[in-house]
């Protein structure tokens, strides 16, 4: 019996248990009994809240975003989903602007396929939503892919990032936060060599492993101290019963998760003792923000275990991309041949993730790159997850984006045409369906994507 299956039966196993935690939690929260009042009463409730905390399987989250502020004016945002295929629905928060105003550009935000949902960087498309026409890459959890509907890889990644660039059309801005830098980078540089003529106008990396070899962290020196083989054999599972993806071979969410905490388990201690403090102490705000955060930080995705172990390889034992040795489809990705797109990278000075240079590393690859159409900046007192959320990200990081962004957007009208032959028709696996409800050029895009 697999690691997965016990972890599966030993969540079931408590499922009894957690249901009369909930029931004896509820009791002591309630009211009218007397017991509610005392330090034993709020006691039993805090102890009951906590096992059923460390014991529940989080589900995905949702955006929750239904509005923002254009100006000095609040209107509502919907949800859409404007494309699709097996492994990943693209987003769009569609905001209703007056027609004199302008929803800004376009802004292609690639979230990490790294463990958590695309619902992480919330607190990123709310800091960017005023300014910017936003979308966003939602990936699908593995387990949740019937094995039939074939498998995902990085190349497949590479050809997912060219479709949906051709699909909004080529007055989109990219924006790649942490892993899907490297995939982003590759996929941009393919399509200048090729002189596609829905390359993105900037392409914004944010703490992302493009060159591991500068300043590694604990993450790459695990990487370089095992061989891929290690890997496959402890970290890759079959999908139990009864989830879709049964029997689809997958790094497992709940194996990542332990991983995120084992780095920084002291602080994750604490913060679970604050809680119970908070619960004891009636302290409902304090304790709502806990739950707010550990909501999402404990909600996690299984990876296809062919997209996680290229990953490894190529990024982090093999560093393919700045050796000049990365291939995609027989193809070699040469960033050098990036003329068009206007690179910015940002860094966190505190990132324990991807290090310091790791990301900057993305301009010298970019060697034909003018120097005015590129940035880098870093961010002085912020960790990896600083990077892409919170107050330091909202006041600092955002705004300077949203200026590099305007100020290269007029570009787009002074790219030369395209031959007839420049378009790429980019390829990826799975059935899925779009929409070419949205403004633009995605109707004309959307004539150049493969049908996959």
């Amino acid at each position: 019996m697999s690691f997965y299956q016990w972890y599966e039966l030993t969540h079931a196993a408590l499922s009894p248990v957690r249901a009369a935690a909930d029931v004896t939690r509820l009791y002591y929260r309630n009211p009218l009994n007397p017991m509610t009042h005392t330090s034993i009463g709020r006691g039993a409730a805090a102890m009951m809240e906590m096992f059923e905390r460390v014991t529940r399987r989080y589900g995905k989250p949702e955006f929750g975003i239904d509005s923002t502020l254009v100006g000095a004016v609040r209107v509502p945002v919907r949800e859409e989903v404007v494309w699709e295929r097996t492994f990943c629905r693209l987003l769009r928060f569609a905001k209703s602007v007056p027609a004199r105003m302008d929803a800004g550009p376009k802004l292609l935000i690639v979230a990490p396929m790294s463990g958590h949902y695309a619902t992480l960087l919330r607190g990123t498309v709310e800091a960017m939503l005023p300014n910017h026409d936003v979308y966003i890459t939602d990936w699908v959890d593995a387990r949740m892919v019937p094995i039939n509907q074939g498998t995902f890889d990085l190349d497949d990644y590479i050809d997912y990032m060219q479709n949906i660039l051709h699909f909004l059309g080529g007055d989109t801005h990219v924006m790649a936060v942490c892993q899907p830098s490297v995939p982003v980078l590759a996929a941009v540089s393919l399509m200048e060599a090729r002189n596609d003529p829905y390359v993105p106008i900037t392409m914004t990396l944010m703490g992302g492993p493009i060159d591991t070899r500068v300043n590694p962290t604990a993450v790459n020196r695990l990487a370089q101290e095992r061989d891929i083989d290690w890997f496959r054999r402890n970290v890759i599972m079959k999908v139990p019963f009864p989830h879709p993806g049964m029997m689809r071979e997958v790094y497992p969410g709940f194996l990542q998760l332990t991983g995120f905490m084992s780095m920084n388990l002291d602080r994750h201690m604490a913060a679970h003792r604050d809680l119970f403090t908070h619960l004891v102490k009636g302290d409902g705000d304090s304790a709502e923000k806990h739950r707010e955060f550990y909501d999402e930080y404990l909600a996690v995705m299984d990876l296809t275990a062919e997209f996680y172990l290229q990953t490894v390889d190529q990024v982090f034992i093999r560093h393919a991309l700045p050796k000049g040795e990365m291939m995609h489809r027989g193809n070699p990705v040469d960033p050098s041949a990036i003329r068009n797109v206007a690179l910015m990278t940002v860094e966190g000075e505190n990132d324990d993730i991807s290090g310091i240079g790791q990301t900057k590393a993305a301009h010298r690859l970019c060697s034909n790159l003018p120097d005015d159409m590129r940035v880098h900046y870093e961010q002085p007192k912020v960790g990896h997850y600083g990077v892409f959320n919170g107050s330091r990200f909202r006041a600092e990081i955002a705004p300077r984006i949203s200026d590099f962004i305007r100020t290269h957007s007029g570009r787009f009208a002074r790219r030369p045409a395209a031959s007839s032959g420049g378009a790429h028709r980019a390829t990826g696996r799975g059935n899925g369906r779009s929409s070419a409800k949205h403004n633009g050029g995605a109707a004309r895009a959307a004539r150049h994507e493969a049908d996959v």
